[in-house]
């Protein structure tokens, strides 16, 4: 009878240390899980973040200033531009050489 009590007793000892050691291991996991779903709500705040921003930088009014300041871009007015007149380049002799 001695004999079966120690290997009753070397069995609860295993299983309860298998036991704390599954617990253990299930906190480890479930702070784990926590700390990944919060840096998936900051990852989605900043993608919207980021989201408003590109937005706000792709307005008309913003892409104008941009082409002012730094490409000195400006509007067009009648004074800079120039009328082709199409007639005169449509009678304009052929070049030699060229259709022959």
């Amino acid at each position: 009878m001695g004999r079966w009590n120690l290997i009753l007793l070397l069995a609860v000892l295993f299983s309860g240390t298998a036991l704390v050691r599954s617990a253990y291991d299930a906190r480890l996991l479930f702070t784990e899980l926590d700390r990944a779903q919060a840096e998936g709500r900051r990852l989605e705040a900043d993608g919207q973040r980021l989201q408003a921003e590109r937005h706000a930088q792709a307005t008309n009014l913003r892409v104008e200033q941009v082409a002012r300041e730094r490409l000195r871009m400006h509007a067009i007015t009648p004074a800079l531009s120039q009328e082709l007149d199409t007639a005169v380049t449509a009678s304009a002799p052929a070049k030699p050489g060229a259709n022959q």
